[in-house]
């Protein structure tokens, strides 16, 4: 007896490098294997990694390693790779934080075309580092789109979308988590349409578009002399990379965690922004452009991140120490970054 076609789980191609891929690799393996099956991954080649710098497996590659799923890990865009794809005879190719362009010629190989999970509420945030960039800039939420891959960056029409709230002191590691755990969910919803053929894609406002850019070390400068809250949104968004630095006394403290200080007296407030003013029960309290900041998590070079109050007993902060200020550059634009700037 034939099998009735709306019970074949797809068959999916599946492209991604970050961990942020993993709970929903487990997902398709297990729960969602009724809707879709994993013919094989392609993830970034070996890198070197850690301290040591050894060359080892990224986390996908051992996920499917684990799982006995075929696995391709190209350096380069070449012929082959679309010739592998069309072997591997897939209903659709998906797309998770893989870290390569695809042309056009691979997308379109796929029976049901090639499919992006973009960590962001498009058209807000094309590009590198939408989870960081949006906790920087102070979003109250976030998300996943599930959109067509055109050759434009993060440009395709949308399908589906879910929300994740950024909570106040949600650094890129705990956003990055519902941001994976939503994934499921949302293809749980639009695998069914998907083989049914009634998944709708709707094109993107391209008048609401903003972009992102790759992230630097350098982007781990703060200055003082915005306000609290921005840098706060700031130090969480970009923990644990590249991770805001302040140089105390000379040695260049990274920050894990803040947030803004409320309920602090006049004469605070009017401190020269920079100035460390003391410390209360959750952090180390400075002066900025607008509000007290209050630094949570604190760590020394050599040494593990540790709440304010432990490192404060081994690195004294005294009251009216001044934070030198950085010069700090965009995240955002109205317009692709050039790739000089780190844009995708």
């Amino acid at each position: 007896m034939k099998q009735d076609q709306t019970t074949i789980p797809l068959k999916i191609v599946f492209m991604g490098s970050d961990p942020i891929a993993l709970p929903l690799l487990d997902w398709l393996a297990g729960e969602g294997g009724a809707l879709a099956s994993i013919a094989a991954v392609v993830t970034q080649p070996d890198r070197p990694a850690g301290r040591g710098q050894k060359t080892g497996a990224g986390p996908v590659k051992q996920w499917a390693v684990a799982h006995g799923v075929p696995v391709r890990q190209p350096e380069r865009r070449s012929a082959d790779e679309r010739d592998w794809l069309a072997a591997q005879q897939a209903d659709v190719a998906l797309v998770l934080a893989y870290g390569h362009i695809l042309q056009d010629d691979f997308i379109v190989t796929p029976r049901l075309g090639t499919l992006n999970l973009h960590a962001s509420i498009l058209p807000r945030y094309r590009g590198a580092s939408p989870i960081q960039t949006a906790i920087a800039q102070g979003e109250p939420e976030t998300g996943i789109t599930l959109m067509r891959i055109v050759r434009k960056l993060d440009a395709g029409p949308v399908a589906d979308q879910a929300r994740v709230p950024i909570a106040p002191l949600d650094t890129a590691r705990e956003v990055e988590s519902k941001l994976a755990a939503a994934c499921g969910p949302l293809l749980a919803r639009a695998l069914p349409r998907l083989r049914d053929g009634a998944l709708v894609f709707t094109p993107q406002d391209e008048a609401r578009a903003t972009y992102c850019r790759r992230l630097v070390k350098e982007d781990g400068r703060l200055d003082f002399a915005g306000s609290a809250q921005a840098l706060a949104a700031r130090i969480n968004g970009l923990f644990p990379w590249p991770g805001c630095v302040v140089e105390i006394g000379g040695v260049p403290v990274k920050l894990g965690l803040a947030d803004l200080a409320g309920g602090c007296d006049q004469g605070s407030l009017s401190r020269p922004a920079g100035e460390v003013l003391g410390a209360d029960g959750d952090g180390l309290l400075v002066a900025t452009g607008g509000g007290v900041l209050r630094m949570r998590k604190l760590q020394r070079p050599g040494g593990r991140m540790l709440s304010a109050a432990e490192f404060l007993r081994g690195f004294a902060v005294a009251p009216g120490t001044r934070l030198p200020s950085a010069p700090v550059t965009p995240l955002v634009s109205n317009q692709p970054f050039p790739r000089v700037l780190g844009g995708a």
